[in-house]
């Protein structure tokens, strides 16, 4: 009967028909080599064409998603592990405490307010009720040192972008001053409350700015970043007494970093602390210091104090030194500090004095993943969240002086992680590099290499792909398959040598390595091609999009996120230029040697036998350019000569930022594992 019930299903799945796209003949001749580029019409968002097309291709998609079986079985499955109470770790300032919390049957995370430890929690807003729609969002931009005074940000969709209010709590109203939609970063209100520090991205870069409260944003004055590129990031830092600001400039992920001063007590010019060495610094300020954490001439990170009367290079003292373990982060709390390693993947702190001492280390449960660790130097109480991969996370209150912590809030999900293995495995790339990778799966499930495998990655931008908590993973689980993922080069999980062996000429080692880890699974007793998906987003949309083009044969179903493709045009888009350290430009001859080589986009072969896709974006993603998803799909549609479909799911309202509802969260989780499962033969 369930073979029965299948066919039935996909017979009339199988009906609708698949929208046809035309094609113009755009070519271009780049340094030497003409470039086709038939869809670019689909570039033009807002056109009427494109809307009507994007109307078809998610009439076409629900035709093929909306009759599948055990949807409603899913997506009560997902109510139930995402419907949850959440909480955010708080901001505090003054005793009182600043959060978000989104109850169970709320779409929105409301902001918070708890007055002491123990206060009784007061909603200053809730966007539950204030917006409609239901996709506007909130978020804590910063807190007066008073604690009277709230500046949040309110987005639209899933935008980047979001504009910045002043509430005075106490009062109950809201100040005059507004910052309008953009993208900021670095919001720090001075103690005395006259003065707005931020960092403002333009199209032409970043910008410092300084605004005077009781006037207009318009009137505020640059005061930093002029002459910075589209592809530098600029951010600024308060120091808790308010004397010293601190101005950086970034020039890519673990590349170079500039950090420059100023006393502003003094009025004194802006001075460069470090800005002649080809390595990263972060910088977080003490009492009378900054402490840098960089991996110059130490690929796993250290970390120096710098004391700000006497800021000289020559002045500097190494507290912590480099190990094998990669220092992943550090905050600077109640006069110490809790460094983050990387140990295997996996997330360790120490917690050490301004001298570098070891004081002690904080323990954890199992395997999993440390977030979240903010705190302030003048400030006793730390708070961090820990999870794992079927753990949900757990918020604790942490006091840096004595050690002690006791649980901010629990995540409350009807799942026992004792019903779940998670392990470890190493195997070998094409260049032979050993690359770890975590699997989860039931406990005592029998691997008899026919098991539904869904394979994440990501390998880029010094991001580490540690233990995370995923409804998705716990499902795929449960519905008897094996959830990998793989810790790619190109992440940051074993240092900057690490990162930068996945980057530009050699980002094919990331694809290199993520292909290795399909065919483990394959040779190792997990699985086979025909039960094997693989899903990514963002960069990791870019990886997916590689492996399917280079290695269709191994993969029977893609769901490709919010994804990079033509990487020939990618840095012509939204923020993309920030991407060129990382990626390099097809501006460069030689650059574009190696990216149009791998460019998913451009080596679409006719007739080519593809894997089931899944493309997933909206016009909200405001970082990573929804044309690529459209243009990928238009060209795969066209060119596919296996029988599998090619779908798009394209959100009109949401984009990359979270915002999204999670009655949508629901119904979206529901549409991809729905289709893994239909893909993979589980239904």
């Amino acid at each position: 009967m369930k073979t029965l019930a299948l066919l039935f299903f996909v017979a009339i799945a199988s009906a609708a028909t698949m929208p046809k796209t035309r094609t113009d003949n755009v070519t271009e001749t780049l340094h030497g080599v003409v470039v086709k580029d038939p869809y670019r019409w689909l570039e033009d968002q807002n056109s009427p064409e494109t809307r009507a097309w994007i109307d078809a291709q998610n009439a076409y998609m629900r035709s093929q998603l909306d009759p599948l079986p055990t949807r409603e079985r899913l997506s009560t499955r997902l109510e139930a592990l995402l419907k949850t109470d959440r909480f955010t770790a708080p901001r505090v300032e003054n005793g009182r405490y600043y959060f978000l919390r989104r109850m169970a049957g709320q779409n929105q995370y409301a902001l918070v307010l708890r007055r002491g430890r123990d206060g009784k929690n007061e909603v200053l807003l809730d966007p539950n009720t204030l917006f409609p729609d239901q996709t506007t969002s909130v978020l804590i931009a910063d807190v007066s040192r008073d604690g009277k005074w709230l500046l949040y940000g309110t987005r639209k969709g899933g935008e980047d972008e979001f504009s910045v209010t002043i509430l005075d709590v106490d009062a109950g109203k809201e100040l005059a001053d507004r910052l309008p939609r953009a993208r900021y970063s670095s919001l720090y209100l001075t103690a005395d409350k006259t003065t707005l520090y931020y960092s403002k991205r333009l199209d032409e870069g970043a910008r410092v700015y300084v605004h005077t409260i009781g006037s207009d944003s318009s009137g505020d004055r640059e005061i930093f970043g002029k002459g910075t590129k589209p592809e530098q990031e600029v951010d600024v830092d308060l120091s808790p007494d308010g004397r010293y600001l601190a101005f950086s400039i970034s020039h890519g992920w673990g590349k170079q970093t500039e950090i420059y001063l100023q006393d502003l007590q003094s009025k004194g010019p802006i001075q460069p602390l470090v800005n002649d060495i080809d390595a990263e610094f972060t910088g977080a300020f003490g009492a009378g210091q900054i402490f840098l954490r960089t991996n110059w001439q130490a690929p796993n990170g250290r970390i120096f104090a710098v004391d700000l009367a006497k800021p000289a290079r020559a002045n500097w003292h190494e507290i912590v030194a480099e190990s094998a373990s990669v220092i992943e982060e550090f905050t600077a709390a109640g006069g110490r500090l809790a460094v983050k390693y990387l140990e295997n993947v996996n997330s360790r702190v120490r917690i050490v004095d301004a001298a570098g001492k070891h004081i002690r280390d904080i323990a954890f449960p199992t395997l999993g993943t440390v977030t979240g660790m903010a705190g302030r130097w003048d400030v006793d109480e730390t708070f961090y969240t820990f999870a794992s991969f079927a753990q949900p996370p757990t918020t604790y209150r942490y006091q840096m002086s004595s050690g002690k912590q006791d649980v901010w809030a629990r995540i409350n999900v009807p799942v026992d992680p004792a019903q779940f293995e998670v392990k470890q495995v190493w195997y070998e790339s094409k260049d032979k590099t050993r690359i770890p990778m975590f699997l989860i799966h039931k406990k005592g499930l029998t691997l008899d290499g026919n098991r539904p495998t869904l394979l994440y990655g990501y390998g880029g931008f010094l991001v580490n792909l540690t233990p995370f908590f995923s409804a998705d993973a716990v499902v795929w689980a449960e519905q008897g398959g094996v959830f990998a993922v793989p810790n790619l080069r190109g992440g940051g999980e074993f240092g900057e040598k690490w990162h930068r062996a996945g980057m530009l000429e050699k980002k094919q080692n990331v694809f290199d390595d993520f292909i290795a880890a399909a065919e483990w699974l394959t040779h190792n007793g997990y699985t086979k091609p025909e039960r094997l998906a693989i899903q990514g987003g963002s960069n990791g949309g870019l990886l997916v999009g590689a492996a399917m083009i280079q290695r269709p044969d191994l993969f029977r179903a893609v769901v490709c996120e919010y994804p990079l493709l033509d990487m020939v045009r990618y840095q012509r888009f939204l923020i993309a230029p920030l991407w060129v350290p990382e990626y390099g430009s097809s501006d460069d001859a030689k650059q574009f040697e190696f990216i149009y080589k791998y460019s998913p986009y451009h080596h679409v072969k006719d007739g080519g036998k593809y894997p089931a896709v899944l493309f997933v974006t909206g016009d909200s993603d405001t970082r990573v350019a929804p044309l690529h998803a459209r243009k990928m799909t238009a060209r795969m549609q066209a060119a596919n000569g296996s029988d599998r479909p090619i779908l798009l799911h394209y959100d009109t309202k949401s984009g990359h930022s979270g915002g999204m509802p999670v009655t949508q969260q629901v119904a979206d989780q529901t549409d991809i594992l729905s289709f893994l499962l239909w893909q993979l033969g589980v239904l």
